[in-house]
């Protein structure tokens, strides 16, 4: 049996403001892959990107930040940077002198150095503890590296592999949107999911029963990320349409989409993008078309509510979940 893997951790006690660039100097001596702490708060983007949202109440940030960089070690002791060997002593005179330089130009703090040792460690994949199997109602979520119980088996399952980017369901807002599809999706069904992120809105569709779904997204990242949900939850790749753009502003995605060929569009976004997609996303829809939207924090309500009815929908229903609200509207028939 393999033993153990070894691995040093140097660990410097600095500011938070000297955090990227103590980082990025030793980046560049080959030490990667920093851990960081520090009581910065964290912003709601970050909160979603680990996938909780709700931490516990961190303390009051007093600026000091601790930055730990890992080398593996050798059975004869010797330490492993960019694939070549070294000795500890020399790595760390190598260490101590770019903070020393940094310190001549910047506020770098203490800017000490300890030294300890790690079995085993899986710093990338800590936020992975902070990520379990939930429900969505009657829906599973899982994420790749869960199994399965024997209780599960028969339930609907949506397998999804967060990676680091994008949204996995938790949300109360993409709750609200799951809720409004089951009730409007048809075989027939042909869906625009706007912002799709990891795609978990059209791939729950589909796994409803729609026959196909479009997705735009502004990063490029959503590509893989959709391809990899796809394959994990059954859904073949010519089922659901990836396209990278910007739906509101440029034209040759709205022309790749297609006008007035959608049974539903959902949109999981700021209700400040909202406002001036609903105008856009009326031009997609079939008459008769269902228009989902949520991301709304509720003090936002009565704006997406006025910006469906100026662009000539007719609300439907405005359902709440938390502070979050989601608005569904529908395109009226040309009399």
């Amino acid at each position: 049996m393999r033993g153990s893997m070894k691995w040093i951790r140097i660990r410097i006690k600095t500011t938070t403001e000297a955090e990227d660039i103590i980082i990025s100097t030793l980046y560049d001596i080959g030490l990667e892959g920093a851990q960081i702490e520090d009581k910065i708060p964290l912003t709601a983007l970050e909160k979603e990107q680990m996938f909780v949202d709700i931490l516990p109440e961190s303390p009051e940030d007093d600026g000091i930040a601790y930055l730990s960089f890992f080398v593996e070690k050798k059975e004869d002791g010797s330490v492993e940077v960019m694939g070549q060997p070294t000795d500890l002593e020399t790595l760390l005179g190598s260490v101590k002198g770019e903070l020393e330089d940094l310190r001549q130009f910047c506020d770098i703090g203490e800017g000490t150095v300890t030294v300890d040792e790690t079995e085993d460690i899986d710093w990338i994949n800590n936020w992975k503890q902070y990520f379990h199997q939930f429900y969505i109602d009657d829906i599973l979520v899982i994420p790749s590296w869960e199994e399965m119980k024997a209780e599960d088996a028969g339930k609907t399952v949506l397998h999804i592999d967060p990676g680091t980017a994008f949204g996995t369901g938790m949300h109360e807002t993409t709750q609200l949107c799951i809720r409004q599809l089951r009730k409007y999706i048809t075989p027939e069904t042909e869906l625009l999911d706007v912002g799709t992120g990891s795609g978990i809105l059209a791939i729950l569709s589909l796994m409803f029963g729609a026959k196909h779904a479009v997705g735009t997204d502004l990063d490029v990242c959503a590509v893989e990320a959709v391809a990899q949900n796809c394959e994990a939850n059954g859904i073949a790749p010519e089922r659901f349409e990836m396209l990278i753009g910007n739906i509101i502003s440029d034209q040759e995605i709205r022309d790749k989409v297609g006008y007035g060929r959608y049974d539903i569009a959902v949109a999981n976004i700021l209700a400040d993008v909202l406002v001036p997609l609903t105008p856009v996303i009326v031009d997609h829809l079939k008459e008769g078309g269902i228009y989902i939207t949520s991301g709304i924090i509720d003090d936002k309500e009565e704006t997406v509510v006025e910006a469906v009815k100026a662009a000539g929908l007719q609300v439907l229903e405005v359902t709440h979940q938390g502070e979050w609200v989601s608005v569904t509207a529908k395109k009226q028939k040309n009399v």
